[in-house]
């Protein structure tokens, strides 16, 4: 009874667990052998088990792209809701006889930026109508693989749209709460952000694109090698900003000469002032650089059309009626 051998069977249930190994097979030699086998296979089931189910739960924990849509959208709003309440209050707190002036001030420092971040909004919907195309412009422009796509363009001009907006803010409020010098410092900091950014030398904020747009309006500005489609395009462009270039170069003379956020530019005798000879200058050069555009392209093939295409005349007729 207790000093005999009792033989257990394999399939045994109180040794063998639902959709396991056997545990216990023989009691002898080979048993002893694979106890060691089967405890590796046990571990490494485990292993693989607990393996499958760290992603499961990495990817449970991670919201959703429409939540995070949601998110950025109700931010949005609140940012706006933000500005315009904090704009319309800093107006209000003003004199009657100073606010004409000073929104006038204002919207000079600011419209430039905003209609340049609109004509990004513009150009990001203008390549998704490309892609959706089939439009090769990568190709029509001659640009890289790393050309910047509709979204990327997209997401430049949000962040200009928020940047901007609140600078014009943070200049008003500062303004009508008496901080003159802060004020006056906002439109300054915005101008020099934007141009660090296009100059930026890093690796950073597209600096292929950043590369490509100012090599572009290098090749505008002195036109000494053959016109491509890229060149012709952006001087048309620029063409239809000419007016932007206007309100930059008075927004910039003032800054220059401490203007901002003063009324001295409204004395007749300002060199920043609206009879300020630079205005026509600035107006027309968009135009001269066309005409030596179309110069240019007619000293390369000697085609009458570069001449004869009806901008030359509109060209000179605006260089004439500036002065």
């Amino acid at each position: 009874m207790f000093g005999g051998l009792i033989s257990i069977p394999n399939n045994s249930p109180h040794l063998r667990k639902s959709g396991s190994r056997p545990v216990v097979f023989d009691i002898g030699t080979s048993d002893l052998g694979n106890s060691a086998e089967e405890d590796f296979l046990h571990s490494a089931d485990s292993y693989e088990m607990k393996g499958g189910s760290t992603p499961l739960s990495s990817v449970a924990i991670l919201p959703s792209p429409v939540l995070l849509w949601r998110l950025k959208v109700l931010l949005f709003f609140i940012w706006g809701f933000s500005c315009c309440k904090f704009g319309w209050d800093s107006v209000m707190r003003m004199s009657a006889d100073l606010r004409d002036l000073f929104l006038y001030e204002a919207f000079l420092y600011y419209n430039p930026l905003l209609l340049v971040t609109m004509m990004v909004w513009l150009w990001g919907i203008n390549l998704w109508v490309f892609a959706q195309a089939n439009v090769g412009y990568a190709k029509i422009f001659d640009l890289d693989q790393s050309h910047l796509t509709h979204r990327e363009i997209w997401k430049c001009a949000t962040w200009m749209t928020i940047i901007v907006p609140t600078s014009m803010t943070a200049y008003l409020y500062l303004y009508s709460h008496g901080e003159v010098s802060l004020a006056a410092s906002q439109p300054v900091l915005l101008y020099a952000a934007v141009a660090m950014t296009l100059i930026f030398p890093f690796d950073i904020f597209y600096l292929s694109s950043r590369y490509f747009l100012l090599r572009t309006i290098w090749r505008i500005v002195f036109p000494l090698q053959a016109i491509t489609f890229a060149d012709f395009f952006l001087a048309d462009i620029f063409t239809s900003m000419s007016k932007v270039f206007s309100d930059l170069e008075r927004s910039v003379c003032r800054m220059v000469h401490r203007q901002v956020a003063t009324i001295a530019w409204f004395e007749a005798d300002s060199v920043c002032g609206s009879h300020s000879v630079a205005i026509p200058i600035v107006l027309v050069l968009p135009y001269i650089f066309r005409l030596f555009q179309c110069l240019r392209q007619y000293k390369d093939t000697r085609e009458k059309t570069s001449l004869l295409n009806g901008k030359s005349a509109h060209h000179l007729r605006y260089f004439l009626s500036a002065y």
